[in-house]
């Protein structure tokens, strides 16, 4: 697993901490996700979330999707200051940290990048084919697809996310660029 990275470009109500492993004695609350215990076996980013209201303190232990240290693995903000973005090895977990049992865990195994879009109010997840965006209510997009095996270079440049995607007709990285308001090509 890399090592986690911590991205706090939103503002957020929530103070959470990664643990180095879990603790001997679990606390109170203790949500897994997702809920299949096996895939938590093989390993797992733990975090101590403290919410931001009256809520009581938890912790999330996020299985682990992949080993390879090119993915992500960390905690980000999102546009909602109540929700948390856990990746651990590319498997991407939205947890409102309200209620922990309401979470959202990314079709994509895996994520390969997560890109803060914070003046576009959107947290952009790309796969190997296309890019996903999450507003504050939710998901907001599902790019088209731009690649048949890999994007890179992703950068935002005012409204627009460009990037290379990979073309097996061409055998070489195509440009693209996607209008961030709704996710279509530009």
């Amino acid at each position: 697993m890399t090592p986690p990275r911590v991205e706090l470009a939103f503002p957020h109500l929530w103070r959470a901490e990664i643990l180095a492993a879990r603790p001997l004695i679990l606390p109170p609350r203790h949500f897994t996700y997702p809920h299949a215990v096996e895939e938590a076996e093989r390993g797992a980013l733990e975090v101590f979330v403290e919410p931001g209201d009256s809520a009581q303190p938890f912790l999330a232990t996020c299985a682990l999707g992949f080993r390879d240290t090119s993915l992500p693995t960390g905690l980000w903000s999102t546009p909602n200051p109540q929700e948390l973005c856990a990746v651990a090895g590319g498997y991407a977990y939205l947890i409102d940290t309200r209620a922990p049992e309401r979470f959202t865990m990314l079709p994509f195994r895996p994520v390969f990048a997560v890109l803060p879009a914070v003046e576009h109010g959107l947290l952009l997840f790309a796969s190997s084919r296309t890019v996903l965006a999450w507003s504050a209510s939710g998901q907001a997009w599902e790019s088209p697809r731009l690649s048949d095996e890999g994007l890179t270079q992703l950068a935002i440049e005012g409204s627009v996310l460009h990037g290379l995607g990979w073309s097996m007709a061409s055998d070489k990285e195509t440009p693209f660029a996607l209008h961030l308001a709704s996710g279509q090509c530009a």
